[in-house]
């Protein structure tokens, strides 16, 4: 076997195992693509919005100012 011909099979398999990787890099970019879009029409059902979030929030904020302000007062004995 000449160097040529070596050199054409090494090529040769070179060439399909970067197409094999490429095709690989290719549908997992489409599967990712897909899922991505899936994501985007769960999140806008799947989660709170803001606006309740903050008024479900609103009485516990409240109640950590309270304590807040209790501790800040408190001096402690030497």
């Amino acid at each position: 076997m000449e160097i040529t011909q070596l050199a054409l099979w090494v090529l040769g398999f070179a060439c399909s195992a970067l197409g094999w990787f490429a095709r690989e890099l290719y549908s997992a970019t489409q599967s990712l693509r897909s899922d991505l879009s899936s994501l985007e029409t769960r999140i806008g059902t799947d989660y709170i919005r803001y606006d309740r979030l903050r008024d479900a929030l609103e009485p516990i904020m409240e109640a950590l100012q309270d304590i807040k302000k209790a501790l800040h007062g408190k001096v402690d004995k030497p």
